[in-house]
């Protein structure tokens, strides 16, 4: 995107916030397309952010063969990365995918101890990473401890705010963006946490792999710098007035 086209992105977002409308989602990528709210994300969204990720030590894994319920097994790989399951012996798991591994258990059972094997295997969610991070949110910003959080269920702006500390004093509340990835475009939305919580429109829901970033409030950082350096009690508590009356 040109310097240009970020430019009227950003005049239209602080424009969208200080009019205390509803939300306005933009999609950068095809220049400034405003829409009334940031779309949801598909099964294909979740599906390309969860990685292909690989079986180390100490992982958990579930393994099925296929109308052999004796043979379900839940296992944990040791610290070589290696495990044992019945009939197939000691398998070396470390650096394979599950797929991989599927396919190896099925060669060693096949024939002798099952006729046609299918089996399935499959990292426990407990120790997959990437599935860990395909279902969380990141929260960065004025918010008091930034960083990626698992998301359970359902769950709102403020509550994902809320996940991350909440805001600092230096959070600007209607400058609080929301990036999401749909259909292989990006949207970003704003949003005014004040008008939220003053019930002008609703808690937006925010989904997994969304990006939250709270901005910085210039007029709250001036006013501290401005307290914590002078001398005179009577300054700051007209300055506090001053600013508390105008932001």
């Amino acid at each position: 995107m040109s310097v240009l086209r970020y430019l009227v992105l950003f005049v239209l977002l602080g424009l969208s916030a200080c009019g205390g409308r509803e939300p306005i989602a933009v999609v950068p990528a095809s220049g400034v397309s405003l829409l009334e709210a940031l779309p949801h994300p598909g099964s294909m969204d979740a599906q390309q952010a969860t990685r292909q990720t690989y079986v180390g030590s100490f992982t958990e894994l579930t393994v099925e063969v296929y109308g052999v319920p004796d043979l379900k097994r839940e296992v944990l790989t040791d610290g070589e990365g290696n495990f044992s399951f019945p009939f197939a012996g000691t398998l070396a798991a470390a650096g394979k995918s599950t797929t991989q591994l599927a396919t190896e258990i099925e060669d060693r059972l096949r024939g002798r101890y099952v006729r046609d094997p299918q089996v399935t295997v499959n990292l426990r969610a407990s120790s997959n990473p990437a599935y860990l991070l395909s279902q969380a949110i990141t929260v960065d910003g004025q918010v008091a401890r930034p960083g990626q959080y698992p998301l359970v269920g359902k769950a709102s702006l403020m509550r994902a705010v809320s996940l991350a500390g909440g805001l600092t004093e230096f959070a600007k509340l209607d400058d609080v963006l929301v990036f999401r990835k749909v259909d292989n475009r990006q949207y970003v939305g704003v949003y005014n946490m004040r008008a939220i919580r003053s019930g002008n429109y609703a808690d937006p829901e925010v989904f997994p792999n969304d990006i939250i970033i709270v901005g910085d409030s210039p007029q709250r950082r001036l006013l501290d710098n401005l307290v914590k350096g002078t001398t005179l009690l009577s300054t700051p508590l007209v300055i506090l007035s001053n600013f508390t009356s105008n932001n």
